[in-house]
């Protein structure tokens, strides 16, 4: 999805309080050893300590599993109702769209533009006769050109009516080369020569960005195309002063990732970095990297 400058909220307002509380439970968890705490008990207690430690992770862990659930589950809720039609309208040729909408219309386009000239600089090989995972695939604004460039395309989306919506832009335009389906990114599996991941990552808390990374990169056996917006000063300020003017688009929480930390994601699932983009307009800010496993 657009990375747009305003920060979407509303039902997800309590989510990062929950991660935080789910954080802090595994934070004391963790502390709470047989060689720290433990050693100033009784010995009864200290040999219950390391059964109550493990009692703690795990209830920490199970919060935060509940916290990442029910995010997930929001931000399909959103995309599969007024998320749809709203997204819908900016993703394609509508008037109907008022001027902060067009101007993260025009952004995003800019970022699927890039994705497809760096692959044509690479030749027709990049595209013709690869297997390609678009992942939150939105209505299809990258899986149909990529299918249309000869590639065997495998696109999902959160959201059954955007997956459904790509299906149908995709037949009137007598594009076979793409599937389309609705599935969370984390139930995609497979092998891919390359996976594409767009404007998704502004849905994903700070502190699952890493697994992110990795599960894309687990899927690809060359290349990784992904976007997320960048956590700079000037965005944070921008993000901040969206907060106060709430209206009823704001329904998920947006959030903004460290392009060092993503970087190092990267690193760490055996990729390197080939070549990177920044594309800002006045709604719209989203760092592209193309990074291919060494």
């Amino acid at each position: 999805r657009a990375q747009a400058g305003t920060k979407i909220q509303g039902t997800m307002a309590m989510t990062l309080k929950l991660v935080t509380i789910a954080a802090a439970a595994a934070s004391c968890a963790t502390a709470f050893t047989p060689s720290t705490a433990s050693r100033a008990l009784p010995s009864a207690a200290r040999r219950a300590a390391p059964k109550q430690a493990t009692q703690m992770i795990d209830v920490g862990a199970t919060v935060g599993a509940t916290v990442v659930a029910s995010a997930v589950a929001t931000v399909r809720e959103y995309f599969n109702t007024v998320g749809f039609d709203r997204w819908n309208k900016i993703y394609s040729d509508s008037d109907e769209v008022n001027g902060v909408q067009m101007d993260i219309r025009d952004g995003h386009q800019e970022t699927i533009d890039t994705v497809l000239q760096w692959l044509d600089a690479d030749g027709e090989s990049a595209t013709k006769g690869k297997t390609i995972c678009d992942l939150g695939c939105g209505v299809g604004t990258l899986a149909i050109p990529l299918a249309q460039r000869g590639a065997t395309v495998s696109a999902s989306d959160i959201s059954a009516s955007m997956a459904t919506e790509a299906a149908r832009r995709a037949e009137e335009l007598g594009v076979t080369g793409a599937s389309f389906e609705a599935s969370d990114l984390e139930s995609v599996n497979g092998k891919y020569n390359l996976v594409t991941c767009i404007d998704v990552m502004i849905h994903y808390p700070t502190e699952k960005m890493t697994d992110m990374v990795s599960h894309l990169a687990g899927l690809s056996d060359e290349k990784l195309l992904i976007s997320f917006a960048p956590k700079t000063p000037a965005y944070v300020l921008l993000k901040k002063i969206g907060e106060l003017f709430p209206g009823p688009s704001k329904t998920t929480r947006a959030y903004l990732h460290p392009e060092d930390d993503v970087r190092a994601a990267l690193q760490k699932a055996g990729f390197k970095i080939e070549r990177s983009k920044l594309t800002a307009t006045n709604f719209y800010f989203s760092t592209l990297l193309e990074a291919v496993r060494v």
